[in-house]
């Protein structure tokens, strides 16, 4: 049994309008948000993604498939919570988890504090163990011109039972 185990995940969405803006839990004033079937919150799905992987346990779309309408609109923080239960099932909890955004607009420094609280709550961990940076990528590309947005994040996992 491997006492640590490490994953990452990605995640890409685009903006639309009439959509809310939702980034680590928080809700973002902004003038589109991201598309997709749930809230489209990209820096969850990433941590979501990368906390399975840890475990080899397939991805979001695996356990949360955009086909099932019970996930339809749903708070990608329930999301995690459920994603956390299976982890926790399993033996292991998070040691820490690393992550960056990849946007144009809008800037996303003074929403960073309250993400970290919300993912460390639910993650069950100190907020110093959620690192959350955040980038451009110059006006180059889809996430330069505003058309959407990208999260990485990468996950350490301990077994404890």
């Amino acid at each position: 049994m491997n006492k640590y185990r490490i994953g990452q995940g990605f995640d890409v969405h685009e903006f639309q309008e009439g959509r809310k803006l939702f980034l680590g839990g928080v809700e973002i004033p902004y003038k589109t948000g991201l598309l997709g079937h749930s809230d489209a919150d990209v820096l969850l799905h990433a941590i979501c993604d990368a906390l399975l992987g840890a475990l080899a346990l397939g991805d979001i779309g695996v356990h949360f498939p955009n086909t099932d309408e019970r996930f339809k609109g749903i708070d990608s923080k329930e999301l995690l919570r459920q994603v956390m239960n299976l982890i926790k099932s399993k033996g292991y909890r998070v040691v820490n988890t690393d992550s960056t955004l990849i946007l144009q607009k809008p800037k996303i420094a003074e929403y960073v504090p309250e993400m970290q609280r919300i993912i460390s709550e639910i993650i069950e961990v100190e907020t110093d163990r959620v690192s959350i940076k955040a980038t451009t990528s110059e006006k180059m590309g889809f996430t330069g011109r505003e058309e959407g947005a990208v999260a990485q994040s990468i996950a350490l996992l301990k077994y404890t039972k």
